[in-house]
């Protein structure tokens, strides 16, 4: 079969698109021994900046020489995105021979898609020699198919009210759940601010050693700090703009230290040339500049607003988002600064329409459009827009990806 026909078959082999829990990866993993992984590793969770920490991880880790297995999802316009070896999309084959082999192995066992390619992630990591696996929570973390691996270091990236249904209604219980990933005498980094009361009960009681941004590191301001092994603080001034957020930069530094695994002098360097795929992204056609960022919750949004520099023309927007989002708090955000607002529907069981889109915004914001799909709205947008003004694109992975297509452009 090829990639595209495997991705249908797993699709369609479980009823449910997300059923947490451990027990079916769990049998199956054991019968490929896909696990212990035979290299260090380091697992990352939470509601927000999972996939700027892990590519700050992977980037310093490869600086220094070390050869790195990184899993992370979901992807933005291929599959492979999901599964990197030493900073190289893994091929159409390797993926193929992956999943032909758990395929072999699960007997009756019905995988979940995310279950499915987890293990198909572990089955890769294994057939290379590595030094540093670093894989991405897709939702939650105690019943995450990722919480299979028994991580050196965890990281708790961000709370947020995010995927409600699954997790709980407060950031307590959310931060229960995404604590999961924790395991006993090893390092659990907290890198988010506010961090819920249930984390650091949940690490006195099973023995897990808490390091908290702000106390043990922190990023801010122009400067990191971070422990070393020795319990020493190290702090590094930095000289310019770092992409993927000072913050992110403080928690993958700190979790490379613990292990051994840096390289001050080189830091910097690395952090500033660093970049993801349909975060803050930006291009300029025509003359307009068009900004692309994955962001769907009303945290993520925010942060892509702060970043954000005053436009010079006219700003227009361009949304699409899943109809379990908070569209009306994540949007608010932006209503001051956004002059033409574009309004596009996303197919699934998820999607939203335009008019529902509509429906979260202020009766009094000037609305473009509503359009059946991103690509309409792309169409249009490109007629309506001068050189000069500034087209921002956001709402969700699937968003961007239509985007980015429709405009014929290479996110990378």
């Amino acid at each position: 079969m090829t990639l595209d026909q495997w991705l249908a078959r797993i699709e369609q082999m479980h009823p449910a698109e997300i059923e947490l829990g451990l027990e079916r990866i769990s049998a199956v993993a054991a019968r490929m021994a896909l696990l212990p992984l035979q290299s260090g590793s380091i697992v990352v969770a939470g509601t927000n900046g999972k996939g700027s920490t892990v590519a700050l991880l992977d980037g310093l880790a490869r600086d220094v020489g070390l050869r790195t297995g990184v899993y992370t999802s979901p992807h933005l316009v291929r599959f492979n995105e999901r599964v990197r070896i030493n900073g190289t999309p893994v091929d159409d084959e390797s993926l193929c021979q992956a999943f032909d082999a758990i395929e072999s192995a699960r007997g009756a066992i019905k995988l979940t898609y995310f279950e499915f390619t987890t293990l198909a992630a572990l089955y890769l990591f294994g057939a290379h020699e590595l030094d540093l696996c670093i894989l991405e929570v897709g939702l939650g973390g105690r019943l995450d198919a990722v919480n299979l691996v028994d991580a050196d270091v965890a990281i708790i990236t961000s709370i947020g009210l995010d995927h409600t249904d699954w997790l709980g209604d407060s950031r307590e219980l959310i931060a229960a759940e995404k604590a999961g990933v924790r395991r006993q005498g090893r390092p659990l980094l907290f890198a988010g601010a506010d961090m819920p009361s249930t984390v650091p009960q949940l690490c006195q009681a099973d023995g897990v050693p808490l390091l908290v941004a702000g106390e043990a590191f922190h990023g801010a301001d122009g400067k990191i700090h971070w422990l070393d092994q020795a319990g020493a603080i190290k702090t590094l001034r930095l000289t310019g703009r770092i992409p993927l957020g000072e913050d992110n930069l403080a928690a993958a530094v700190q979790a490379l230290a613990l292990m051994g695994l840096l390289k001050p002098d080189r830091i910097e360097a690395v952090a500033r040339r660093v970049s993801v795929p349909g975060r803050c992204q930006s291009f300029m056609l025509d003359g307009v500049e068009w900004v692309l960022d994955v962001g769907h919750n009303t945290e993520a949004l925010q942060r892509f607003g702060a970043n954000l520099a005053e436009a010079q023309g006219e700003t227009y927007a361009l949304v699409a988002m899943l109809v379990d989002k908070p569209a009306e708090k994540a949007l608010a955000t932006f209503v001051p600064r956004v002059s033409h607002w574009y309004l596009a529907g996303l197919t699934g069981a998820r999607g939203q329409s335009a008019e529902q889109l509509r429906d979260s915004l202020p009766a009094a914001v000037s609305i473009g459009g509503c359009f059946t799909n991103v690509a309409e709205a792309v169409s249009v947008l490109r007629e309506a827009v001068s050189p000069s003004d500034r087209v921002l694109v956001f709402g969700s992975f699937f968003t961007v990806a239509e985007a980015a297509q429709a405009l014929a452009i290479v996110l990378e």
